[in-house]
């Protein structure tokens, strides 16, 4: 029979409290429970061994006579024989003035084993086998785009065969993760559902970039108005805007408009703001006409 050390099962030390080898057995019951690891024959397996050693760890009385025989298991009944005989000599020997000796502890080691059956008999306790745990998290990722995240809209995904329908609030961010209570698998036992993690991805827009609740923008501009100033029409994610330009404008100069940028997670009404980096567009295919121009202009 191979040798197992309950202790280690659960992860523990041979003086763990009571309340450590309940809270160690509930977490790995959980983890290795059938009921949420179909047809996984190793997590059976596991589940049974965690079973046996809070069985016998959790019991002060089987506790107590694990500890004591170690690996002497395979001899506990001889021992214990041995042990009320030489009780019921001292009390005999007492009776009669002589010394009670006792039976001593020589045989008790520091090691342990498989001793479940050939020592203590029978099976588990029902009671903590059917225990109640919660079903298992799950977790899922949506993929969106920049103008999807811009606006509140609904959204319905399978998971696990099942169509679940759900809310993106407008300004989700990209990474970010929700949690819908409940909808992860069942419970074992009677235990509650677990839950659903739903991770964002959000993908690089073409032409807006996001940073927090800002978005940029590089926008060309021609020479004749970035020199003598005028308007252009800007596109933000809620529609198109007049936006004016100053006169002798730089190329990289930037621009911010308060309240055109993202919306704010979770906060109706409230945007980041839309900032525009200009980019002067240098004139091509000039005629002679307009080529002689500029270099009246460079010698003025």
């Amino acid at each position: 029979m191979e040798f197992i050390d309950y202790y280690k099962i659960l992860g523990l030390e041979k003086n763990a409290t009571a309340d450590q080898i309940k809270k160690a057995y509930r977490k790995l019951a959980r983890q290795y429970h059938p009921d949420l690891n179909p047809n996984d024959n190793q997590a059976n397996k596991k589940f049974q061994q965690i079973n046996e050693a809070n069985e016998v760890l959790s019991d002060p009385e089987k506790r107590k006579k694990y500890d004591q025989y170690g690996q002497n298991w395979q001899h506990a009944e001889a021992f214990e024989k041995a042990k009320q005989s030489q009780q019921a000599a001292g009390e005999r020997r007492y009776a009669a003035g002589g010394e009670n000796e006792g039976f001593g502890d020589d045989f008790s080691s520091g090691d342990f084993s498989d001793f479940f059956h050939s020592m203590f008999g029978g099976g588990f306790s029902e009671g903590r086998s059917r225990a109640k745990f919660k079903g298992q998290d799950y977790n899922a990722e949506m993929q969106l785009s920049l103008r999807d995240a811009y606006t509140t809209h609904q959204r319905v995904f399978k998971v696990n065969d099942k169509n679940i329908r759900i809310t993106v609030p407008a300004g989700i961010a990209n990474g970010q993760t929700i949690k819908l209570k409940g909808h992860g698998g069942a419970g074992a036992n009677g235990g509650p559902p677990g839950d659903l993690y739903i991770t964002f991805a959000i993908a690089e827009d073409p032409v807006f970039k996001r940073l927090g609740d800002d978005l940029y923008i590089t926008v060309e501009l021609d020479l004749y108005t970035a020199v003598l100033g005028g308007e252009k029409m800007i596109d933000t994610l809620d529609g198109k805007v007049k936006l004016k330009v100053n006169p002798e404008t730089q190329n990289g100069t930037k621009t911010r408009l308060k309240g055109k940028g993202f919306p704010v997670y979770k906060k109706e009404g409230v945007y980041g703001d839309l900032l525009i980096t200009w980019l002067i567009k240098i004139p091509v295919n000039l005629t002679d006409k307009q080529k002689a121009l500029f270099r009246e202009l460079s010698q003025s």
